[in-house]
């Protein structure tokens, strides 16, 4: 079976990783085309090494750009190379621009598509993610969805099908890497297991208005934590071009590659971010979790009492980190740890 994979950004990468692995050890070939949505060596190549994906057999060098601009230059890449290499599927993850040119590019050209980590809904389309989701769901042949939510929401949508309740590949790939966690980063930091919060912002609505940065920023440094900001390329170009000063509280350091990342997230304290994956990391970690945002697509781990939402611009971080109370449960969300050898298992039915 030949399968091409399309990816452009971290959490692409690692949703990539165990679906890759179990691929190939059935025999089956696997051609990575990455976009370059995600293009310098911390939030790209980092990840490909950290999590042994071998090298994309192509790169179309996107970067950055506007959202049109980027996913029309996605398609047209990515429609050539499919035309030419005729893989039986396309898979594409997630929820970015390179998910919806992916999908977009191969429903052209009547090549079935697979979309992981179908079946996310956080209902606001204001979200370029939201539109991706729901376009990518209904143009694809196959949907492999992580949660029961999913599998509602994809009923709703007359979508049950093709939609097959799967389990989470982040489940995956943090059983496979539990054992290789880096340890000795939290001395790197002069800091302690329990002692900080691991924050994370990136999203334009966070970090591209000067007046939600300042709250961001400011709500963060009113907990009585150690903050610890591995802070994405854009948000670092956001700080500086303000000139937003950074309290000594806020640790600021550079992207981290997936291992690093993945212990300063398993030791925290609490984890703060305007992330989607990282909402599902933490909740892998069991470790709670606070997200700046007005709505999550990940809404089964804020009825499991795991993950808060603090609105931007009204919430109070430090009173909702201080309310907080464990839950008594923490109920298996994302499966077992086996899904890349249910879909792999899948895609192989469907093709003969």
């Amino acid at each position: 079976m030949q399968i091409t994979c399309i990816v452009g950004a971290r959490p692409q990468f690692i949703k990539l990783s165990p679906f890759l692995k179990v691929a190939e050890a059935a025999k089956h070939n696997v051609r990575i085309i990455h976009t370059g949505q995600h293009y310098d060596d911390e939030m790209s190549d980092a990840f490909f090494r950290d999590l042994e994906i071998k090298s994309p057999d192509l790169n179309l060098n996107i970067g950055s750009n506007s959202q049109a601009v980027q996913t029309a230059q996605m398609l047209e890449g990515i429609e050539i190379d499919l035309v030419k290499n005729k893989p039986d599927w396309v898979v594409v993850f997630g929820d970015t621009n390179s998910t919806l040119a992916g999908s977009l590019a191969a429903a052209k050209i009547n090549i079935p598509t697979a979309h992981i980590e179908a079946g996310l809904r956080s209902f606001n389309r204001e979200m370029p993610e939201e539109i991706n989701r729901i376009v990518t769901d209904h143009l694809s042949d196959l949907l492999f969805v992580p949660s029961d939510e999913g599998m509602i929401n994809l009923e709703k949508e007359g979508l049950a099908d093709k939609s097959i309740r799967t389990g989470d590949l982040m489940a995956d790939i943090l059983e496979t890497f539990r054992t290789k966690i880096k340890e000795n980063i939290l001395d790197k930091f002069g800091i302690k297991k329990g002692t900080y919060c691991l924050l994370t912002l990136h999203r334009p609505a966070s970090v591209d208005n000067y007046d939600m940065l300042c709250w961001m920023i400011g709500q963060v440094s009113q907990t009585d934590k150690t903050i610890l900001f591995p802070a994405h390329p854009r948000t670092r170009h956001a700080i500086k071009n303000s000139n937003i000063e950074i309290p000594n509280s806020i640790k600021l350091i550079p992207p981290l590659g997936y291992l690093e990342f993945q212990t300063l997230q398993s030791k925290a304290f609490a984890i703060l971010t305007d992330s989607g994956g990282v909402q599902k990391e933490a909740y892998l970690w069991k470790v709670p979790c606070f997200t700046l945002r007005t709505e999550t697509e990940w809404t089964e781990t804020i009825d499991s009492g795991w993950n808060t939402i603090v609105f931007p611009g009204k919430g109070n971080l430090k009173k909702a980190i201080e309310d907080w109370e464990k839950p008594n449960a923490h109920p298996n969300l994302y499966g077992d740890g086996n899904a890349s050898e249910a879909m792999v298992n899948e895609l192989y039915r469907k093709s003969h």
